[in-house]
């Protein structure tokens, strides 16, 4: 009996740790809106850190009151609700901004790791060939998101996103042949992002590598 209850135990520490570990990488941050902003606000409130209006929306007084939790929790002060902070503060794991988001970040990731091989391809926007906006193009729009085909537009779709707050499905953007964004690829956790190289065709690369971390030029989300 006594030999069980510590199975349970254990199975129970390890799917609290899998949670947390899914959810690492989904976070709410200044700009985000919506039901979930909601929820932080209250439990914010009903604790004494936020003071203004409940309204959805994660502004700069949700950031501080964000902070002075995290103070208070001895947990990293950075104004990010992560999976560890939104556990300390709602009591439950952190799924995501909503279930259709993540959905919607997972398959688009999915759609475009599927062309993994495919050409490179002036101008392409099919699965017989790509250039670099054309797999972003032809991998969102499959996924019933619209965007401009080139890259210097889809530069400016979206909100921006700081490097270090990247998820996945962020777009990540680079000059390379020509100033401004010239190149492009969809983030997908880690460090890692996928892209059409004229090179390779649609491949998988890290922001680390020497070329793209010095041609880093910024990212957008877009869903």
């Amino acid at each position: 009996m006594l030999m069980f209850k510590k199975v349970i135990i254990l199975f129970l520490i390890c799917s609290f740790i899998s949670t947390i570990s899914h959810a690492s990488s989904i976070q709410f941050q200044e700009g985000d809106s919506g039901k979930d902003i909601t929820e932080i606000q209250v439990k914010l409130k009903e604790q004494g850190y936020y003071l203004k209006k409940i309204d959805g929306k994660f502004t700069d007084e949700t950031t501080k009151a964000v902070i002075n939790f995290q103070k208070g929790k001895k947990l990293k002060s950075d104004g990010i609700v992560d999976a560890h902070t939104y556990w300390a503060l709602v009591g439950k794991p952190l799924l995501g901004n909503d279930d259709s988001r993540v959905s919607k970040v997972v398959n688009i990731t999915d759609t475009a790791l599927k062309l993994v091989g495919v050409p490179y391809k002036w101008g392409g926007v099919t699965s017989k060939g790509f250039d670099c906006s054309g797999l972003i193009w032809y991998v969102f729009d499959k996924n019933a998101v619209h965007l401009p085909r080139t890259a210097d537009m889809q530069y400016l779709a979206g909100k921006t996103i700081m490097r270090g707050t990247l998820q996945e499905g962020d777009l990540v953007f680079f000059t390379t042949y020509e100033p401004g964004a010239s190149h492009n690829g969809i983030y997908l956790g880690k460090g890692k992002f996928v892209h059409a190289s004229f090179s390779k065709g649609v491949m998988v690369s890290s922001l680390a590598d020497s070329y793209w971390k010095t041609r880093y030029i910024g990212a957008r989300r877009i869903v």
